[in-house]
């Protein structure tokens, strides 16, 4: 967080962090009062959208889950470590403090969970209407709500939800289904892989392909091609899941359809042809997209225009998220859909930001 007239003229912003917020939006702060009320001619267009963004808060922080006011007190680290998370597998990369720790190893298939807490198995029942929360699908699963897997699953929850927003009309749960996605701009989810797993649950009998397109993908992973076949596993010796983690011939797969996820590093717009992808693609996924915060993104829209294919981003706060509309807007020439809240945004917060927002990974979820 910096002072909101940092840079604007050569008067320096006094030392410590801005303590002093906007007594209207409440989400600018300022290192001082000469400093706020300097900023004024700038801040007063989006003064009144911030009050409307900030009156949202307790809608957007309104959980199911038993560990929320664990989050908002302990932050991110505190709360992993109570849990036995902290800098575990998959979660280490819900910490900023990981890079401290360069030498932890990352890599793990395993929930480091007991199986009661995470969905390590098939489901017990067929999924028969689209799940639309986050405690739908807790009941559905079997789940505790101190169980804190929603922490990672906002991934592949966010790509169910994607689809059902533009392709609800179409039979993809008839068996022999194909699916094609195109998710772009993949980051920590690249080291978070294997929650995808949970699309086939969520799927059954449908044939998904995803590829990860971005310029985070590492280079020595180009062009790395995953099959699924199970789910990350539990910490239970004696769990099902164990038998199909220990076996890793793909026909042995409990899958109703196949889950494929392609990594392809580079921007979009450079790398989509009928050559270097495998297939066009039914959906276009972009999570926390920051579009308004990057110029590549205007190729990008223009190719995914042309194309015709629904797509669907998100981004972490409104204002991003509304920025981002206005962009998508002029390259469409009309309003595009409207901004919602994602029911399947990650509840851990964002710890570090520059406004004082409400603010959390796939919180607001939008469209063209």
């Amino acid at each position: 967080m910096e002072c909101a007239a940092k840079g604007i003229e050569l008067t320096p912003c006094e030392p410590g962090p801005p303590t002093r917020r906007c007594g209207l939006c409440g989400a600018v702060s300022y290192c001082s009062t000469s400093h706020q009320r300097l900023h004024w001619e700038y801040h007063k267009e989006e003064c009144g959208r911030f009050q409307e963004q900030m009156r949202k808060a307790p809608l957007i922080s309104d959980f199911p889950f038993t560990f929320s006011d664990q989050l908002s007190f302990q932050g991110n680290c505190a709360f992993l470590e109570s849990m036995g998370l902290h800098l575990k597998g998959m979660w280490k990369f819900e910490c900023s403090c990981r890079f401290k720790f360069p030498s932890v190893d990352h890599s793990s298939d395993s929930w480091w969970l007991p199986s009661l807490l995470c969905p390590c198995t098939d489901p017990e029942t067929p999924l028969k209407n689209p799940i639309k929360s986050w405690k739908e699908y807790y009941e559905w699963r079997r789940l505790p709500l101190h169980s804190p897997v929603a922490v990672l699953l906002h991934w592949p929850l966010t790509v169910y939800h994607s689809i059902q927003l533009c392709l609800s009309r179409s039979p993809l749960s008839e068996a022999g289904k194909n699916l094609h996605i195109h998710y772009l701009g993949p980051e920590r989810e690249i080291s978070q892989i294997l929650v995808f797993s949970e699309l086939a649950a969520l799927l059954p009998g449908v044939n998904i392909h995803i590829e990860f397109v971005g310029p985070a993908v590492p280079l020595s992973r180009d062009g790395e091609t995953r099959y699924f076949n199970k789910y990350a596993h539990c910490l239970d010796v004696d769990c099902s899941c164990k038998s199909s983690y220990d076996n890793s011939s793909q026909n042995s797969s409990s899958f109703k359809g196949t889950l494929t996820l392609k990594l392809r590093k580079g921007l979009y717009h450079d790398l989509y042809s009928d050559i270097t992808m495998d297939t066009k693609p039914d959906i276009i996924v972009a999570p926390n997209a920051g579009i308004a915060a990057y110029s590549t993104w205007l190729p990008t829209l223009e190719l995914i225009k042309g194309m015709g294919v629904p797509a669907v981003f998100t981004d972490y706060c409104e204002e991003a998220a509304y920025l981002a509309s206005l962009c998508i807007g002029s390259v469409l020439g009309h309003t595009p859909e409207p901004i919602q809240v994602n029911p399947f945004r990650q509840p851990m917060p964002v710890e570090e930001t520059a406004l004082n927002l409400p603010c959390y990974s796939n919180c607001f979820i939008f469209g063209m």
